[in-house]
């Protein structure tokens, strides 16, 4: 013979708590996206790499603006045409009635190839490393303080040109390292901030920030170069 034992009010509201916290935990929540922390930081570092890589870009369209020419032979080019040189024909230095905001630089093809590969020199030392100190010491201080050095000798670039090839080249290695700190050190803070079903999206939405800073670079850098002059490139990047 079977008794049937009935539970006191207490008791039940009691099992029935139990219940529902177990219901809450087996039922995933619908948590936020759009207006979310995670997709805000997937943001900044949108705007990271758009800097980052325009920054990295702008040398390829202001390098014919600061040459006097691309080939071998130095002749000025068409925004300095009709400007006197100095009596001894030296064209590695502007000419005082040019104005100082676009200076050009008899470089040969040989030297701009350098300057060009000299951020790649820098870049393939950090690219690694970065990650693996990002999840050391955390996201925010290497990508911070990279963006920060890569910011600052973009601003350097005119003035190292004018002390020297060699003081350019030396900028954007450093420069390079800086750069590539910034896009290799990022990925770790989607450990923490990105859930695995959305990383694949966060990380497209912050690597698109890529493109973007290449395409606007094109687009409007020898715009910039042409009125201001090619300096201001770099300044307003």
């Amino acid at each position: 013979m079977t008794t049937k034992t009935e539970l006191s009010p207490t008791a039940r509201e009691s099992k029935n708590a139990q219940d529902m916290q177990v219901d809450e935990v087996l039922i995933p929540r619908k948590v936020p996206s759009l207006c979310s922390a995670r997709y805000g930081i997937a943001l900044v570092l949108h705007l990271c790499n758009f800097t980052t890589i325009a920054q990295n870009v702008i040398m390829n369209i202001t390098m014919v603006a600061m040459v006097n020419s691309t080939s071998p032979q130095s002749q000025f080019n068409g925004s300095s045409e009709g400007l006197p040189v100095d009596s001894f024909g030296d064209l590695s230095k502007a000419p005082e009635s040019l104005s100082a905001k676009a200076p050009v630089y008899d470089w040969s093809p040989q030297i701009q190839g350098i300057i060009f590969g000299a951020v790649g020199y820098g870049g393939i030392l950090t690219m690694a490393p970065s990650g693996y100190l990002a999840g050391r010491v955390g996201t925010k201080r290497v990508v911070g303080i990279s963006l920060f050095a890569t910011s600052f000798l973009t601003l350097c670039i005119p003035l190292a040109a004018d002390f020297g090839i060699v003081f350019l080249i030396v900028t954007r290695i450093v420069q390079g390292l800086s750069q590539c700190s910034v896009i290799g050190g990022q990925f770790a803070i989607w450990e923490k901030w990105g859930p695995p079903h959305e990383r694949s999206r966060l990380c497209s939405i912050a690597l698109s920030g890529m493109l973007l800073g290449c395409f606007s670079a094109i687009l409007i850098g020898g715009f910039i170069s042409e009125t201001l002059g090619w300096p201001f490139v770099f300044y307003i990047f």
